[in-house]
């Protein structure tokens, strides 16, 4: 052998040697599998929401995988339970990051949830994306490791609420919010809804995460003669609400987030909920509504998970496809960085399920910060206004 064949040699083994070192440290990736982690609620107050975004991120994972999975590589799925806990949700992170060595974590839920988890995750360099809540913190102050996909309930709020007193002619508008960082968001949000208008709360009245019990609330909002509720609450909470007001004969305007937008609400809480309004980003995916493309959806859905889909499982489905889109557009070395620079020039076209149109880019980390309003009639939620961006409203 020549020294220069030698030469070419000893540099073609450094290169694959260099090669397979960089895969090698590039933690949640291999030859045939992306580990993907997500933290839900699989048994507090949340679970009904965790489960059904659960479903449809395994859903999703499934339809990829049987299709060859992203550029040669399937998608392995783990999933921790947090309990509405920002104390589990910390070990739930440690586990998947230190021990599972995922390569990103998805649609993680909860506002405090998140803020408990981030940290540990961005230690190691592992990417926040699309965590199921609508708070600014998802994706503010800007973080490289950070995506998010909701509007925010700020927003959400700061926009809804003045239209709604002006349609409904609202006098004194109280508010009942969880007294965390979710309920917050909402709070400021509204209080700068007002503030547009030269208003602000008659009543302000809050409840502890994981309360069961709000009647000293409700007949304190009564008290004050409230005409108009908004509520910084998610499931049992709004449902305690709105079915103790009821009860004491109290019926003002009830208005809600992304966060109270699910047919759980109508279905547990019943003929009460009619009449409830929440900001909505996605459509719950009605059956009997549903266009052809959701039918079909629906029917993989059912069969697989023996349950009828709701927007939470859109949710789930969403965030791993959209996951899938960019790691796929990243290509065969999948980095955090490969993936970032393919995230910070994707877009994301509105799909069968009716959300708007998503855009992110080095300096933009959420996808859309327009939502619309939606109202339980009849039993169902049914869409009353079209998508308002945020940014066209100062």
């Amino acid at each position: 052998m020549t020294v220069t064949n030698l030469l070419k040699k000893s540099v073609f083994a450094l290169a694959a040697m260099l090669t397979l070192g960089a895969q090698a440290q590039q933690q949640g990736v291999s030859k045939d599998e992306i580990v993907i982690g997500t933290i839900q609620d699989l048994s507090g107050p949340l679970a009904g929401f965790g489960k059904q975004a659960r479903s449809g991120m395994q859903l999703a994972v499934a339809e990829i995988n049987e299709q060859g999975g992203v550029n040669g590589r399937k998608l392995k799925l783990l999933v921790e339970d947090n309990g509405y806990d920002p104390k589990k949700a910390l070990l739930a992170a440690q586990k998947l990051v230190n021990q599972d060595k995922i390569f990103i974590m998805a649609g993680h839920i909860g506002t405090a949830q998140n803020m408990a988890a981030m940290p540990v995750q961005f230690e190691k360099n592992v990417v926040n994306f699309f965590p199921i809540t609508a708070a600014r913190e998802m994706y503010e102050p800007l973080d490289r490791l950070k995506y998010s996909f909701a509007a925010t309930y700020y927003d959400q709020m700061r926009i809804t609420l003045p239209s709604l007193i002006k349609e409904k002619g609202a006098k004194k508008v109280c508010t009942m919010y969880q007294d965390d960082d979710f309920g917050l968001e909402v709070l400021r949000g509204a209080e700068a809804g007002l503030k547009s208008m030269n208003m602000e709360f008659v009543e302000k009245t809050s409840y502890k995460r994981g309360a069961t019990d709000f009647s000293s609330q409700i007949s304190k909002l009564q008290a004050s003669g409230c005409d108009l509720v908004v509520l910084g609450t998610i499931i049992r909470e709004t449902i305690g609400a709105i079915g103790t007001a009821r009860k004491l004969g109290f019926n003002p305007a009830f208005v809600g987030t992304s966060a109270a937008y699910t047919d759980l609400i109508h279905k547990i809480g019943g003929k009460a909920m009619d009449g409830l309004y929440a900001t909505m980003t996605v459509q719950n995916p009605y059956l009997d509504e549903a266009s052809q493309p959701i039918r079909f959806w629906a029917n993989k859905y059912k069969t697989m998970f023996n349950e009828d889909p709701t927007v939470f499982s859109v949710y789930g489905y969403i965030i791993i496809n959209s996951f899938a889109a960019a790691a796929a557009k990243a290509g065969k070395n999948l980095t955090t960085d490969s993936f970032i620079k393919a995230m910070d020039t994707i877009v994301i076209e509105p799909d069968m399920f009716g959300g708007a149109k998503a855009t992110y880019s080095a300096t933009k980390r959420l996808g859309s910060d327009a939502s619309r309003l939606s109202q339980i009639q009849d039993g169902k939620w049914k869409v009353v206004s079209g998508y308002v961006s945020a940014s066209s409203v100062k």
